[in-house]
């Protein structure tokens, strides 16, 4: 199942990879999970300067070393770093880590004390310089949005990257339909939520395993088809060990049932909106 990456971007899976703490487990373990990913289609893999404090993008680097090519390759610069110069010193550090002269799309981890107009300048003096493809957002609420539309203008962003899981839908109230409204990507991260995932044998967990059942499918990936029913929705799950990244897979060719959808929404009611956007 691949779909468009925002409105003008390519195809790409709507399951891809994610890298937090990846670094803290077993090195090789981590990276044959990361190959065997791409092997199953997992083209789109996640990272940031400040996993590990580079040492997630290192290790990525090498897994995807000889494959480059087959990846979409993400990253994030810290608030801190993004100053007109401090982006472009950041993106450098990424790229000798990852081993690659570019990134397919770059974000702003998010809101910290730079002007946004500043930060996105820098992004699209790198983008002119070939150095990123497209550049986004991560952790943008709706009014957040709005500033960075009138900051960069139209077409300009390509990605808002937020928490989502089944317990916590806090960015269907206004983020989703605002991106879809501009053609901006969703990126869901922390897709199982952060050890949140409903346990065997509670209601939810009961619910999930009946229509996994139905389906020849695992809770988690019903967990993944739901959040990612929407066209533009794509979602990132760790998987440090090859088979967690076999099951993330999985749910590529999953498609829910309307009534399934709906026994879904009912049993994990995404409740009123939020003061302020929910993010780890």
């Amino acid at each position: 199942m691949q779909r468009s990456f925002g409105a003008t971007g390519p195809a790409i899976a709507a399951i891809g990879q994610g890298s937090w703490y990846s670094e803290q487990g077993d090195r090789r373990e981590a990276i044959a999970a990361f190959r065997r990913g791409l092997d199953l289609g997992l083209n789109h893999i996640d990272t940031a300067e400040m996993y590990g404090d580079g040492r997630s993008e290192a290790l990525i680097g090498e897994a995807i070393a000889g494959r480059r090519d087959e990846v979409f390759l993400v990253s994030k610069v810290l608030p801190h770093n993004a100053s007109r110069l401090g982006v472009r010193a950041a993106c450098e550090r990424s790229l000798r880590q990852l081993k690659t002269d570019r990134l397919d799309c770059y974000l702003l981890h998010w809101r910290g004390p730079h002007p946004l107009a500043e930060t996105f300048a820098a992004f699209e003096t790198l983008k002119e310089e070939g150095k990123i493809l497209s550049w986004g957002v991560s952790n943008f609420d709706e009014d957040d949005l709005d500033e960075a539309l009138s900051a960069a203008g139209d077409g300009r962003i390509a990605c808002n990257q937020v928490l989502y899981h089944l317990r916590e839908r806090a960015i269907e109230h206004a983020v989703i339909p605002w991106c879809e409204r501009h053609g901006v990507a969703v990126t869901a991260y922390s897709p199982f939520g952060h050890d949140d995932f409903p346990a065997p044998g509670s209601a939810q967990g009961n619910l999930l395993a009946g229509i996994a059942s139905a389906h020849g499918a695992t809770p988690r990936q019903v967990a993944l088809a739901f959040l990612t029913r929407r066209p533009g929705v794509f979602a990132i799950p760790k998987a440090g060990k090859v088979a967690h990244v076999e099951d993330n897979a999985g749910a590529l060719d999953l498609a829910l049932s309307d009534d399934e959808i709906a026994r879904i929404d009912a049993g994990f009611p995404r409740g009123r909106k939020p003061q302020a956007l929910p993010m780890i």
